[in-house]
């Protein structure tokens, strides 16, 4: 009687141990043969795009902060009133061989036409932002086109940014006025620079030389042809 009460107690004490083994609860069901283990979400936040109108609000209601991620020479020319500055692309003074053939050829065309600087990506970009703002900082970024914002947005996600948000394409779409601004010209008009931002009033000067010059001859063609004698012959 004592071997079948020992024997009993022991199977009955397997059974519950079994039983604790084999049952776990997992989402509303019941997952036989798994150990209980506890698991950790992991929620990304998504970077907001918006319109000119649209970031206006989010920075008079929400209260975000606007981040400039142009570079300097853009910056200088045109920035909304009250901005922060961390360029995400800097001005690359490197001196080595490949680094001076590539700016020289930059400088000569990009540069010389349309005023961009030979940039390289700031090393120190996040740590930057990090000085300045907590991760869980309300930041509105801008640039010119809309993709430097994109890119430094998707930097900031990483270094775990929680609340930000771009203007889609960027200042060069944003209507004059919508914006209180510091600069020489217009917020759209900021990417601008070098000879193209010349060139309408060089063809505006020859036009206009060129029309007085058809005009007097037109009207005084005697005179005209007493200049074009003066005028020694190639």
């Amino acid at each position: 009687m004592a071997g079948i009460g020992f024997s009993s107690a022991v199977s009955s004490t397997r059974s519950f141990q079994t039983s604790c083994l084999v049952s776990e609860t997992h989402i509303g069901r019941t997952m036989p043969g798994k150990l209980l283990r506890r698991k950790n979400l992991n929620i990304k936040a998504e970077v907001s795009y918006v319109n000119a109108e649209e970031a206006k609000k989010l920075i008079a209601v929400e209260e975000y902060t606007i981040l400039d991620v142009r570079d300097k020479s853009q910056y200088d020319r045109a920035h909304i009133k009250s901005c922060y500055h961390v360029p995400l692309f800097i001005e690359n003074q490197d001196n080595d061989f490949g680094t001076i053939i590539k700016r020289t050829v930059h400088n000569n065309f990009s540069g010389l036409f349309f005023g961009l600087l030979f940039t390289k990506l700031n090393p120190d970009f996040v740590q930057s932002v990090k000085s300045q703002f907590s991760p869980g900082s309300k930041l509105l970024l801008v640039c010119q086109e809309g993709l430097r914002s994109a890119a430094a947005a998707k930097e900031l996600e990483q270094a775990g940014f929680q609340n930000i948000a771009c203007i889609t394409s960027g200042l060069q779409a944003v209507k004059p006025g919508t914006f209180d601004s510091v600069g020489t010209t217009e917020l759209q008009d900021a990417g601008k620079g070098g000879l193209i931002t010349v060139q309408g009033k060089i063809s505006a000067v020859l036009g206009t030389v060129l029309v007085c010059a058809y005009l007097f001859i037109t009207f005084f063609p005697e005179q005209a042809e007493k200049l074009f004698q003066i005028v020694p012959a190639s």
